[in-house]
C-alpha cells in the first residue's frame, strides 16, 4: 500500500488461500507424467507379456480412469481457484481494501488490470488432458479381457451358435 499523508507504507495480503487448486493440479500432472511414462515402457518393452497376462490391462484401465476423473477435477478445481484470483486480484477489490482509499480527500485510482491469459490457457489445457485421458480409456478397454469377451459373444451370435448357460 503507498504511504499517503501521514501512513507508512506497508504490504497488504491477499484475503484466502488459493494454492490448494493449482497445487493439487500440479501434483496430478507430475503423476500423470510419471505413470504415462512407466505405461509407455510396458507398452514398449513388455508388451508380449502385457497381453499375456489378463489382469495389466484391467488394472491399466483401472488407472486410466482414474486419472481422467481426477483430471476432471482438478481442470475445475484449477478453473474455479483461477476464477477467486482474479476476484481478489482485480483492481477495484484492492483499493476497497486499503483503508487510505476510505479516507475522504483520497483520491486512489487502479493502475492496469492484471494480464491472466496463460493461466486461462492452463485451465483450458487442464480440461483437454481430461478429454484426451477419456480417450486412452476407451482404447485401453478395448485391450482388456471386458472387451474381448463381448466381442467373442457378438461373433458367436452372428455365426448362429448356441450360447452357453453356464
Amino acid at each position: 500500500m503507498p504511504p499517503c499523508g501521514e501512513t507508512e507504507r506497508r504490504i497488504l495480503h491477499l484475503s484466502g488461500d488459493f494454492s490448494a487448486p493449482a497445487e493439487f493440479f500440479v501434483t496430478l500432472s507430475v503423476f500423470a507424467f510419471l505413470y504415462s511414462m512407466f505405461a509407455l515402457v510396458i507398452y514398449l518393452v513388455f508388451h508380449e507379456r502385457y497381453t499375456q497376462i489378463r489382469r495389466v490391462p484391467i488394472v491399466d484401465f483401472c488407472v486410466t480412469g482414474v486419472f481422467t476423473f481426477l483430471w476432471l477435477v482438478a481442470a475445475s478445481a484449477w478453473g474455479k481457484g483461477l476464477t477467486d484470483v482474479k476476484l481478489a486480484t482485480h483492481p477495484s477489490s484492492i483499493l476497497s481494501s486499503m483503508p487510505v482509499c476510505q479516507l475522504e480527500n483520497a483520491s486512489c485510482s487502479a493502475g492496469v488490470t492484471p494480464f491472466y491469459g496463460l493461466a486461462n490457457i492452463s485451465v483450458l489445457f487442464g480440461f483437454l488432458n481430461f478429454f484426451t485421458w477419456a480417450a486412452n480409456a476407451w482404447f485401453v478397454f478395448k485391450e482388456t479381457a471386458w472387451s474381448k469377451q463381448v466381442a467373442s459373444k457378438e461373433e458367436s451370435a452372428e455365426r448362429g451358435e448356441a450360447e452357453d448357460l453356464q
